[in-house]
C-alpha cells in the first residue's frame, strides 16, 4: 500500500535537529540556562506536532476502511470576502459571517474559527423539507431530513449583495455592495495529494483575541502552496500544531475545489448555468429599504430580512435547496 503523506513529519524531523543542537550548548556555562528553556520549548511543540501526526494518520486509516465517503458525510469550511464597496462590503461580510454563525448555533451545529471571516462548520442538522408549487408557493410538508453541514450549507455559495444606507452616509444614500462566499467541504488527504516539497511555511505571533497565551507564543500559521499560489492562514488556537493542521484542512478544501472546477468545466456549460462558478455568481440580494431578500436562482423573495439576518434561515436553505436540486436533475438529464 503507497504510504500517504503526513505533513507533520518534515517539522517534527526539523524540531529534533534544533533540540540536538541546543543539547551540545548545555555544556556552555554562559548558554546552559537558555539553552534548556529552548530545549522545553521545543520538545513541547515536537509532543504537540506528534499527537497531530498520530491523529493524522489514524484519520486516514478510518477514511480507507470506510470506503473514503467523505463528502457525504463532510463538514463544512465557510470562507467569505469583501467585494465591491469598499469598508461597507467589509461590514455587509461580517453581517453574513453573524447570520451563518448565529444559524449553525441555532442547529446545535459546533464551529471552529478558522482566520477572520473563515470558519469550520461541524456535526448534522435538521432541516424542514418544503414543496413548492406551479406559482411558486412554499409550503411545510412537515418532514424533516438529516443533513451534513457541507450539504447544508452547500448551495450558499456565490455573491450577495446588499442594497442598504452605510451608517457612513451622511446624506442617506443607497449604496450596493457585495461580498462572496464559499462553502467547501473538509475533504481526506487521500482525495487530494500534497507533496510536502509544494508547502512553504512560517510562523507568526497571533494578534486580537486570546490573551497572553496566544500572543506570547509564534502560534499563528501562514501556509504557501507554491504550485496555485494558494495562501491561507490559520490563528485562532493557541497551540501551532492545532494551527498547522487547520491551514492543511483549509488548503486541501480549496485544492478540492479547484479540481471539482476542472472537472465541471470539462461536463460542459449546462452545469454552468445551475451556478457551479459559485465565487463570481451574484445568488442572492438582501434590499434593507424593503424588507426582502431574493435569491436570483429560484425566483424567491422573503419579506423578513431581520429575521434572516438574524440566523432564520430555515425555508431559505430549504426553498433553495429543494428547486437547485430540481434544476440539477433537468441539465444532467
Amino acid at each position: 500500500m503507497e504510504q500517504i503523506f503526513n505533513p507533520y513529519q518534515t517539522q517534527i524531523e526539523k524540531l529534533n535537529k534544533a533540540i540536538a543542537q541546543n543539547q551540545a550548548l548545555l555544556e556552555d556555562s554562559e548558554l546552559q540556562i537558555l539553552a534548556a528553556e529552548e530545549i522545553a520549548r521545543l520538545q513541547e511543540e515536537k509532543q504537540a506536532l506528534e499527537l497531530a501526526a498520530a491523529e493524522f494518520q489514524s484519520n486516514q486509516n478510518k477514511n480507507e476502511s470506510s470506503g473514503n465517503q467523505t463528502i457525504q458525510t463532510a463538514n463544512a469550511i465557510i470562507e467569505i470576502r469583501g467585494g465591491a464597496g469598499g469598508d461597507e462590503a467589509k461590514i455587509w461580510a461580517n453581517d453574513l459571517m453573524r447570520m451563518y454563525l448565529r444559524y449553525s448555533e441555532n442547529k446545535g451545529l459546533k464551529i471552529d474559527l478558522i482566520d477572520e471571516l473563515v470558519f469550520k462548520v461541524k456535526g448534522q442538522a435538521q432541516l424542514p423539507i418544503v414543496s413548492i408549487d406551479k406559482e411558486g408557493k412554499i409550503t411545510l410538508t412537515g418532514e424533516t431530513e438529516m443533513l451534513s453541514a457541507y450539504k447544508l450549507f452547500h448551495y450558499e455559495s456565490g455573491v450577495h449583495r446588499v442594497q442598504r444606507v452605510p451608517v457612513t452616509e451622511a446624506a442617506g444614500r443607497i449604496h450596493t455592495s457585495t461580498a462572496s462566499v464559499a462553502v467547501l467541504p473538509e475533504v481526506t488527504a487521500t482525495a487530494i495529494e500534497i507533496k510536502e516539497e509544494d508547502l512553504e511555511w512560517s510562523f507568526m505571533r497571533s494578534g486580537g483575541a486570546g490573551g497572553q497565551s496566544v500572543n506570547k507564543t509564534n502560534s499563528a500559521v501562514r501556509l504557501v502552496h507554491k504550485p496555485s499560489g494558494i495562501v491561507v492562514n490559520a490563528r485562532q488556537e493557541r497551540k501551532q500544531a492545532q494551527n498547522r493542521q487547520i491551514a492543511l484542512e483549509l488548503l486541501r478544501a480549496l485544492l478540492w475545489q479547484i479540481e471539482e472546477d476542472k472537472k465541471q468545466a470539462e461536463i460542459g456549460e449546462a452545469r454552468s448555468n445551475i451556478g457551479r462558478n459559485m465565487r463570481a455568481e451574484k445568488i442572492r440580494t438582501y434590499n434593507y429599504p424593503q424588507s426582502r431578500v431574493t435569491d436570483h436562482r429560484i425566483h424567491q423573495s422573503w419579506h423578513n430580512l431581520e429575521a434572516i439576518l438574524g440566523g432564520d434561515l430555515d425555508i431559505l436553505i430549504a426553498a433553495t435547496r429543494s428547486l437547485m436540486k430540481i434544476d440539477e436533475k433537468i441539465t444532467t438529464n
